[in-house]
């Protein structure tokens, strides 16, 4: 009897050995099965609450689209990490995004289950009995000329007859995704805990200029109940031109030109820089051929501005070799890059010093970006000779 009870107690202390205490997340089934570990040593309130931060991290935590993508890049957010870790992560992302969640408040989310299970049960706060979705929008701020700073969008759950359905307890994911002639501009996401939700404040300040049509955009919102997903679209809604985000100047080499034997400073055209040891004793040496000298430099300066103005970026990358631009895809960047620009209109270019390794080309022109805003620049171009062909190795907005 005494070996009995020795074994016993012995295979219960082993089984609870294996229960884990954090998040395994090597793959889905060890996910789900230390996450079950886990909510299985909490109390009952407790483990409500460890349901809805885990809930609250794979909707507003991670970026990833659809059910599968999003459970992978919790999984990889919350790996290694305990209870109380995870319960103060979901606090953080909860204050981030504006939603009225706390680890340390009462259930408010209804029955969360973060691996899909959305069937409905006796008392589910989620499974809200509606007919339609309607969207509310109204402009929202002052700009100090009288004109909004950003849309307020409300969605509500009505029934037949079109009257806001009445729930409390909830915690129905809410999506909103902003369009312009069809491209998406972004997506944000919120819980709808009752039909007094606050919904969206989308700041016109967040939408680039260079993909806004005609100064309007077009919004879908969705939210998810257990039965049903309700979705709607509002096409054509006005912003704000003058407030829209318009990216910042490409960043520019301010440096003079990369100091190759003989080069020119753009800034210091008459000096130079040595290629020998003046204290050096002459020695019988083949001199090397001088490198070929090519066209007037200020002809490859105007080719990159116009390739430019018609958005032929390949062509106008092609042209340089300019390590302070990166690679094409940050040249071309529609909202930080010249792919964010309009027009250029070219005033003045004139060639300000030139050897045969290197030249420096003043030009005066006005860039129009995309959002119509006209900007005019004084740059100076710094180029270099490369098997026979100007390209532009530096570029300095001067004041």
């Amino acid at each position: 009897m005494k070996k009995f009870s020795f074994l016993l107690i012995l295979s219960l202390l082993l089984f609870t050995a294996c229960k884990k205490d954090h998040v395994d997340a090597t793959n889905t089934k060890t996910l789900q099965s230390s996450i079950n570990d886990m909510t299985a040593s909490l109390p009952t309130i407790k483990q409500i609450k460890f349901n809805e931060a885990l809930y609250i991290l794979k909707t507003f935590g991670v970026e990833a689209d659809g059910d599968v993508a999003e459970l992978k890049a919790l999984g990889q957010l919350i790996n290694g990490k305990k209870v109380p870790e995870i319960l103060t992560m979901a606090d953080q992302t909860a204050q981030k995004n504006g939603i009225e969640w706390a680890s340390t408040a009462p259930p408010s989310l209804g029955e969360m289950n973060i691996f899909g299970d959305d069937k409905a049960k006796e008392s589910d706060p989620n499974d809200v009995k509606a007919n339609s979705l309607s969207i509310i929008t109204r402009p929202t701020g002052d700009d100090g000329a009288g004109a909004p700073t950003a849309l307020q969008i409300v969605p509500r759950l009505v029934d037949n007859a079109g009257n806001p359905v009445a729930f409390t307890g909830a915690g129905l994911e809410a999506t909103l995704e902003v369009f312009s002639n069809g491209v998406k501009l972004s997506t944000a996401k919120n819980l709808m805990q009752d039909n007094n939700f606050k919904g969206f404040n989308l700041k016109f300040s967040s939408i680039p200029a260079a993909q806004v049509v005609d100064n309007k955009i077009d919004i879908t919102i969705s939210v998810k109940t257990t039965a049903k997903t309700f979705k709607m679209t509002k096409i054509g809604l006005d912003v704000n031109p003058s407030l829209l985000k318009v990216p910042a100047a490409p960043k520019v080499d301010s440096t003079a030109v990369n100091q190759d034997p003989a080069v020119i400073d753009p800034n210091n055209p008459g000096a130079t820089v040595p290629t020998t040891d003046p204290n050096a004793t002459t020695t019988p040496a083949t001199t090397p051929a001088a490198p070929k000298q090519p066209a007037d430099p200020k002809n490859t300066v105007s080719s990159f501005l116009n390739n430019v103005s018609s958005q032929n970026l390949k062509a106008a990358y092609n042209s340089a070799n300019n390590p302070s631009w990166g690679s094409y895809e940050s040249f071309s960047n529609p909202n930080s890059g010249f792919g964010s620009v309009k027009n250029v209109s070219v005033k003045n270019i004139t060639t300000n010093a030139n050897n045969a390794s290197a030249a420096s080309v003043n030009a005066t022109y006005d860039v129009t970006d995309k959002s119509g805003k006209t900007t005019s620049l004084k740059v100076t171009f710094g180029l270099k000779n490369v098997n026979g062909d100007w390209k532009i190795s530096s570029y300095k907005i001067n004041p």
